[in-house]
């Protein structure tokens, strides 16, 4: 009978609790940006990233530059011009950051990578188009990992290529076709806390998940539009506690995802308004669990989240430490 009653306890218990947060789609928080050149204004921004101190930039692909802000949405500073010189951009397409707070970008049409700091100083830069090791035909997601190394989805080869932070080749995986560990236009990459990396393998309708070595782990999705099905996959990003978020942008949502694949939760809708989207790309996590998405056609980033816990009520008796 005591076991019996601390079951019915924790039965109890378990319907008072909420849901885990993991299965729970953020909310709306704020958004910034629109139309334009200006300060803070786009024309259709791409890819997005965020640093360890919560600052997020912006890759304005209309006006060949990249833009970075707080985590408010306050503009910061901006650097680029459209051209093929140091610091300028032919479609800056996806961003990423390392610990030190240094920003990669995928130069598209230039078919290189380049780096600066976090304010936009230019540090150096590889690649060039071909076939070979460190050459790239439609450059296109970015990610770093923990040791620093920059992993580039080279969507017109069908590969993923790894290089140190200073552009030194290192690896590459993958070919063209549909088996595990095969790409048909990846795009998005992301890489979690362990070192795994996911690419959005677009034109298959499906993340895969690698070791940091090349090593085919899992994936999940298919065409569609039910849950945990895809519509133009683009951009990928990975939070503090490894859930995965996908830009559906096909179907105007995010798609939360377990590390493993499991699906979560989703949220957005065709639109305008708060919510809602007119073809979400980059996505980008914080250290506070907040989910900045890249609202394409709308000419602005919106920014999601998570309400704190409330604090359980609690009551009893505190014993007097003197009698």
């Amino acid at each position: 009978m005591r076991a019996l009653g601390c079951l019915l306890a924790l039965f109890g218990l378990a319907a008072i609790l909420p849901a885990p947060a993991a299965a729970q789609a953020p909310t709306y928080i704020s958004q910034w940006g629109s139309i334009g050149s200006g300060e803070g204004k786009f024309f259709h921004p791409l890819g997005m990233a965020a640093d360890g101190a919560g600052n997020v930039y912006v890759a304005d692909f209309g006006n060949a530059r990249i833009q970075k802000f707080t985590g408010a949405g306050t503009y910061i500073t901006q650097w680029g011009s459209y051209g093929s010189g140091d610091g300028q951009f032919h479609t800056a397409i996806s961003l990423a950051t390392d610990a030190a707070g240094n920003v990669y970008v995928s130069d598209t049409n230039n078919a290189r990578i380049q780096k600066f700091t976090g304010t936009g100083t230019y540090l150096t830069q590889w690649g060039s188009f071909g076939f070979g090791d460190g050459q790239f035909n439609e450059v296109a997601g970015i990610a770093t990992d923990a040791d620093g190394n920059v992993y580039v989805a080279n969507s017109g080869n069908n590969r993923i290529q790894k290089f140190t932070s200073t552009g030194t080749y290192i690896s590459r995986w993958g070919s063209f076709g549909s088996g595990n560990g095969q790409f048909d236009q990846p795009f998005g990459l992301a890489t979690d806390a362990a070192g795994n990396v996911y690419v959005a393998d677009s034109g298959n309708h499906r993340i895969q998940k690698f070791t940091g070595t090349g090593t085919y782990l899992t994936q999940w999705g298919s065409f569609g539009y039910g849950n945990g099905q895809f519509d133009l996959l683009n951009e990928l990003a990975v939070d503090a506690v490894g859930s995965v978020y996908v830009t559906d942008r096909g179907n105007n949502r995010i798609q939360k995802f377990t590390s493993t694949g499991a699906y979560l939760t989703q949220w957005g809708s065709s639109g305008s308004g708060d919510n809602q989207f007119g073809g979400p790309y980059g996505v980008a996590t914080d250290a506070a669990g907040n989910v900045y998405v890249v609202d394409n056609g709308n000419n602005r980033i919106q920014k999601f989240g998570y309400a704190a816990p409330a604090t359980p009520a609690t009551w009893g008796r505190v014993k007097a430490a003197y009698r």
